[in-house]
């Protein structure tokens, strides 16, 4: 497994298209999220040049993991689309704060053996240790995420540091929460 990390500006436009192409086929067509897109491509408001993502790559060079983070400095996902996710608790705002979003670990390559299909938790572990690594170089103590209830086990078993902001809540058929880990631990 080989990682990446850069923003926008440091991508090929070809390479760019490439992780776009992914989380659409994370978050549109696996997950079933309904998200505005075309021909596609996932991209949002929150893809900006100051966007940092953190991608995972197989041995063929294909990508098989992906997280975005973003300062909280300026606008975010969980502050701008899920702030009642920090039960009533301002969002935060702090350059030891970054956010970690669009965070994806599915090897479509892969032989799928659950019901989660190829979503890999080796591949996500990993990941989060990159992302994390990434998110300290730029500043962090903590990351911020909006994640699903299922990442909290996968957290403890890894042996990550990381807390509930608020209580979860129902989006569709999902239960997510604003969960933050710390960056120093």
């Amino acid at each position: 497994m080989d990682f990446r990390a850069g923003t926008v500006n440091s991508f090929s436009s070809e390479y760019f298209q490439g992780l776009s192409q992914y989380r659409h086929r994370v978050f549109v067509e696996m997950l079933g999220w309904e998200l505005q897109c075309e021909h596609g491509i996932e991209t949002d408001q929150f893809d900006r040049n100051d966007t940092v993502y953190v991608v995972a790559h197989d041995d063929a060079s294909e990508i098989i993991g992906l997280g975005r983070l973003l300062p909280t400095t300026k606008p975010y996902l969980l502050g701008e689309v899920f702030p009642e996710l920090l039960n009533g608790k301002t969002p935060p705002s702090s350059p030891d704060v970054w956010e970690l979003s669009r965070f994806a670990a599915v090897d479509f390559n892969a032989n799928a053996t659950s019901a989660l299909g190829q979503f890999s938790s080796e591949i996500a572990i990993e990941l989060l240790h990159q992302s994390i690594a990434t998110a300290r170089a730029h500043g962090a103590k903590e990351l911020i995420t909006v994640s699903p209830l299922g990442i909290e086990r996968l957290l403890r078993r890894a042996g990550f540091k990381a807390h509930r902001a608020g209580p979860p809540k129902m989006y569709g058929r999902h239960a997510v929460f604003a969960n933050v880990i710390d960056c120093l631990a």
